[in-house]
């Protein structure tokens, strides 16, 4: 089944994905005591099996945070970077030169994950004003791998999942470097019904 989308459907997703954005670059900037700027170019609803296509293909190396969101309706979060851009960020969020990071051990993992979790967050945040319904992040993890093996873990550990899940991209600016991340909400078995009837959009 399909949603019946018009541009104002597709307004309001944008806006939720630019209040969130605002949220997390206030979070950022307090978490990295840096200046953050930050926009999000495209917001959409994709089907499932399209998101490696997103990350570059199901071989691009990416750093996935995942977490589980209990909420009216339960759903799962995967925050992905680039690998070469989480790099990029661990370096700024340690005070290293930009480059210098080329691997992420147990301290970069943690980092990422309250990265990770201050994204997700703030777009949780920003989808409940719109819609009225609960969401409840649970505690992050993090997977370091290929995409494709990324998206296998997701499925292998949240189990059924909607068809469609929502994509809010993000770019952010901290020390005049450009930092791409990807946040997908990956609806529960019913839950992308309740997320549609809360905005308003006939989903038959």
């Amino acid at each position: 089944m399909n949603p019946k989308w018009s541009d104002m459907h597709y307004d309001v997703l944008k806006e939720v994905g630019n209040i969130g954005a605002g949220n997390a670059a206030t979070a950022l900037a307090a978490l990295l005591n840096q200046q953050i700027k930050m926009q999000v170019p495209n917001v959409a609803w994709l089907p499932f099996d399209e998101v490696a296509d997103r990350l570059g293909g199901a071989e691009e190396p990416v750093a996935g945070i995942l977490l589980n969101v209990e909420s009216d309706a339960p759903s799962t979060i995967l925050v992905v970077f680039p690998l070469q851009q989480a790099y990029f960020l661990l370096d700024i969020l340690f005070s290293r030169p930009l480059g210098q990071s080329d691997t992420i051990d147990e301290v970069g993992a943690s980092a990422l994950e309250e990265v990770g979790n201050i994204l997700a967050g703030s777009y949780l945040t920003s989808l409940s004003s719109f819609t009225g319904l609960t969401f409840v992040p649970m505690v992050p993890a993090i997977a370091v791998d290929m995409a494709g093996a990324v998206l296998d873990y997701v499925l292998a550990e949240f189990g059924q999942i909607a068809d469609q899940v929502l994509l809010i991209e993000t770019e952010f600016q901290a020390l005049g470097e450009d930092i791409y991340s990807y946040f997908f909400l990956v609806p529960k078995a019913d839950a992308l019904k309740a997320i549609f009837a809360a905005l308003g959009v006939d989903y038959t």
